[in-house]
């Protein structure tokens, strides 16, 4: 299995893009309450696996999908990070992992979400697997170094990183980051690509994320 799906239970995508990647994945894994709203989209789905305390999920469910529960009540990681760490475990063959759902509803999971995306990398030997979080309003992904972006002239595009030691040099950008301190979460936003290609340059490797539309 090449590609992954994790659904979250957050928005549920509505647009085509993300609506398409998930009613074409070769497999979905759900966070807990996610399985309901999914099922309430396509009545025949089957997850590979049911992954969190069951706090959100009926009674029914989790006995009609007892065979793929994996129940973990942990607090120290949230749904999202068991279920990348549940695909990593028992999927070692897959190289693009996709987070639908993982945004909306509620900001503090949003924020929580996209710096696990970033900080992932650093929690897991992902080696060349590839992830991504997209929603009805865009794409983010984690970058670790410096790298080109085929991304297409004229999408909208931020950058964040946690490190306000990194500095990220940029070509392709309509506004330069050149001079950026990472010290505050706006300090690359709402950025402009102005060719096909974006390319950033790392002062040293560590961790940010991309944002696009």
């Amino acid at each position: 299995m090449d590609s992954i799906i994790i659904l979250g239970n957050g928005a549920f995508p509505t647009e085509p893009y993300p609506v398409y990647l998930l009613d074409s994945a070769e497999g979905v894994v759900c966070c807990d309450g996610a399985l309901e709203r999914w099922l309430t989209h396509n009545a025949s789905a089957r997850p590979l696996a049911v992954i969190g305390d069951m706090d959100s999920l009926t009674h029914d469910l989790q006995e009609r999908f007892a065979d793929v529960l994996v129940h973990e009540v942990g607090q120290d990681d949230n749904d999202q990070t068991k279920a990348l760490r549940w695909v990593l475990g028992h999927h070692p063959e897959v190289t693009d992992i996709v987070f639908l759902g993982a945004t909306g509803l509620r900001e503090d999971h949003t924020i929580g979400n996209l710096g696990l995306l970033m900080d992932y990398p650093r929690q897991f030997d992902l080696g060349e697997r590839r992830l991504s979080m997209v929603s009805d309003f865009g794409t983010a992904f984690p970058v670790t170094d410096s790298c080109d972006l085929h991304l297409g002239e004229g999408r909208r595009i931020s950058l964040f990183s946690a490190d306000n030691t990194l500095r990220i040099t940029s070509e392709g950008l309509q506004w330069p980051t050149d001079g950026v301190v990472f010290d505050a979460w706006w300090k690359a936003t709402l950025n402009r690509t102005t060719a096909p290609i974006v390319s950033l340059h790392f002062s040293h490797p560590s961790l940010a994320l991309v944002l696009v539309d």
